[in-house]
């Protein structure tokens, strides 16, 4: 399980967190695995004291086995924040890659390289999983952008965020990239 914090400033977001939620060597048993997402799942929330929990919701799959045990650690996660009082929001891939890239078919590399360039960070994650839990985080955070007056605007993606703030868009490039100029 992946996973990223960040922290809303105005419309600035800034990365405070990245990475995966490591299950040890040789944990065959899925409730122990579980147990390890709801503890680190914990740890994140009292160490960063969070305001909401985004998650991605579970996606069809073709194994069965699979899917019910990726719902299971998804309904871990939700248990978890819920134990602490957290609102949890929960958003499709599809909805995920098309707030993050502008197409809702981005791959996991295309996601992971536009949230380097939107939160400035240069390290590669060791895996993509720990990207994809940004993503979330980020997507939800673009779900809310506040405006100067304190009101909430909600954004369905690149396209209606351009279409509200083109004196922002400073370029569009061939991989969909857009670059957005500071409110400041």
């Amino acid at each position: 399980m992946g996973y990223g914090v960040v922290k809303e400033t105005g419309s600035k977001l800034e990365l405070l967190s990245l990475g995966i939620v490591k299950i040890p060597g040789g944990a065959d048993d899925h409730m122990l695995k579980l147990q390890r997402i709801f503890e680190k799942t914990i740890a994140l929330i009292d160490g960063y004291n969070p305001d909401t929990l985004a998650i991605e919701a579970p996606f069809y799959g073709k194994n069965i086995q699979v899917m019910l045990k990726l719902g299971r650690a998804q309904g871990t996660a939700i248990a978890a924040a819920l134990s602490r009082n957290i609102p949890v929001n929960e958003y499709s891939p599809r909805k995920i890659k098309q707030a993050i890239t502008g197409n809702g078919n981005a791959t996991k590399e295309q996601v992971a390289a536009m949230l380097q360039q939107l939160l400035s960070f240069k390290e590669t994650p060791e895996f993509l999983d720990a990207t994809d839990g940004l993503a979330v985080a980020v997507c939800h955070s673009f779900q809310k952008i506040t405006t100067g007056r304190g009101s909430k605007i909600s954004y369905s993606g690149w396209e209606s965020f351009v279409k509200e703030n083109n004196k922002r868009v400073v370029g569009v490039g061939k991989s969909q990239e857009l670059r957005i100029k500071s409110q400041d």
